[in-house]
């Protein structure tokens, strides 16, 4: 509780110190703490290649990947890939994720729970 008294307080980029903090609590609750060292290692390697390239292009290798046919290239929806991804539990908590607008591809934000990738 006293630290999160102090984050209270941080202003400016130092704000960001204090999401890191939180978001690291949060992973670790719901999946263990073993699991925050590829996590950062991943965040590293995508925002120290990001300061030097342009958004996006940093190194992607440690994150969650789906191979889509070609066949089907047009017709999948987004829910179906959050899903298919682990970034949602059901097309219902993919649709709130959209709904909440926390769901980006690249850096569009989605907005239509029945988009098409």
């Amino acid at each position: 509780l006293e630290e999160v008294e102090e984050l209270e307080k941080l202003e400016g980029s130092k704000i960001n110190d204090a999401k890191k903090v939180l978001a690291d609590e949060c992973t670790a609750l719901l999946h263990g703490k073993e699991c925050l060292p590829p996590i950062w290692e991943t965040a590293a390697s995508l925002f120290a290649a990001s300061s030097s390239s342009s958004p996006g292009e940093g190194d992607t290798g440690g994150l969650n990947r789906v191979t889509v046919a070609a066949a089907d290239l047009g017709t999948v929806k987004a829910t179906d890939m959050f899903l298919e991804l682990g970034l949602a539990s059901s097309k219902k908590d993919a649709r709130r994720l959209i709904a909440g607008g926390g769901a980006k591809i690249r850096e569009e934000k989605i907005e239509d729970e029945q988009r098409v990738l």
